[in-house]
């Protein structure tokens, strides 16, 4: 019998975004293992993505777009040997959602669509502001409309998408605990390290708690780590900033004695999975997270973790973290347990199976 072929459809390069790897990338081993044929079909090359994302360039990105084009036409005559269809986020990095309309209404085709962010919001990069327009975010209500089934990251995300699809599974982002976030956080270290990582883009929410990081500077000694792309436009004494680095990033993030994760309340953060959380629970790191949206979900405030909110909780939060280490060390087992329990891929492959085991 001829192993079932499911084709991912999605912006950018494999093992590129964390988007994809921590959404469906980190599956293609356990589908293969269950007898399914997995076959990733990326808008963007690796070249044009490293473009796409850097300043000028204009010239490369524009042939890198266009030639991106045609390889996503050329796909349309191979999918008839495809037993399941799964587009991630839009099929074309820009423009209309023109292939999603030729796979559904003209070759009568059935697609799952997978999204894990408020995509249908603006949100771009400064080195691309010019050419915002032409990501067409109106498109998400449709690619969703035109679905067989949307696979949403979050209850907020589910509700939104309801408008359009009646046929929504939520399946949250996950973590692999067996082969890539293993190990602990130090509970006891000869100096508190106080994490955060994410994009620059992402950059705006810690900025807020700079006023924090002054006053408690009065009263310990400790490190503010950064692990990013690009280092935090404040400065402050105690500051180290990691360059982000795929090969690296397990052990940076290890190095963290307590991770933050502050938000704040808009329909863009509502729509977040979480992620920065799942990272540092996963890896025993005691974890303090704005009540925003997922968020509230993931920590269970005193138990697995610390919600806190303004200014005043965030600092006192801190402070209690930064004297204890036992109540690191709790937090930090206990938030482990949540991610091995509900937010790691072990947890959910069944669950993520169901979506290629109902009939199409």
């Amino acid at each position: 019998m001829s192993k079932k072929k499911i084709y991912f459809i999605a912006p950018y390069p494999h093992n590129a975004a964390p988007s994809q790897r921590f959404r469906f990338e980190q599956y293609f081993s356990f589908l293969e293992q269950e007898g399914y044929e997995v076959k990733l079909f990326p808008f963007l090359d690796e070249k044009t993505w490293r473009a796409l994302y850097s300043d000028g360039k204009t010239i490369q990105k524009i042939s890198g777009v266009i030639r991106s084009f045609f390889k996503r036409f050329f796909l349309l005559f191979s999918l008839q040997k495809a037993d399941f269809i799964f587009i991630h986020r839009e099929a074309s990095h820009l423009g209309p959602p023109i292939f999603e309309w030729l796979i559904a209404k003209v070759l009568r085709r059935k697609y799952i669509y997978d999204f894990d962010d408020a995509i249908w919001l603006p949100n771009y990069s400064e080195s691309n502001a010019k050419f915002h327009r032409l990501k067409a975010y109106w498109k998400v209500n449709y690619c969703m409309k035109w679905a067989y089934q949307v696979s949403a990251g979050n209850q907020f995300l589910a509700d939104y998408a309801r408008q359009f699809n009646s046929n929504i599974v939520i399946i949250p982002t996950t973590i692999d605990t067996e082969n890539y976030h293993t190990g602990n956080a130090e509970y006891y270290p000869e100096k508190i390290v106080l994490g955060w990582t994410g994009t620059h883009t992402t950059m705006r929410y810690l900025d807020a708690l700079v006023p924090v990081f002054n006053e408690l500077n009065t009263k310990f000694e400790y490190i503010i780590r950064v692990i990013s792309n690009e280092k935090p436009a404040f400065d402050l004494p105690n500051l180290e900033f990691i360059k982000w680095n795929k090969e690296s990033e397990i052990e940076d993030l290890k190095s963290f004695s307590i991770g933050i994760m502050p938000l704040v309340k808009d329909q863009w953060s509502e729509g977040k999975c979480g992620f920065k959380g799942l990272q540092y629970m996963s890896l025993g790191i005691p974890t303090i997270m704005s009540p925003v949206g997922v968020n509230t979900e993931i920590i269970d405030h005193g138990t697995n973790g610390i919600i806190a909110s303004t200014d005043e909780e965030w600092k006192q939060a801190l402070e209690m973290m930064i004297v204890n280490a036992e109540m690191r060390k709790q937090f930090g087992r206990n938030g482990k347990q949540t991610i091995i329990d509900r937010y790691s891929v072990l947890s959910q492959n069944r669950h993520y199976l169901n979506l290629f085991n109902i009939n199409k």
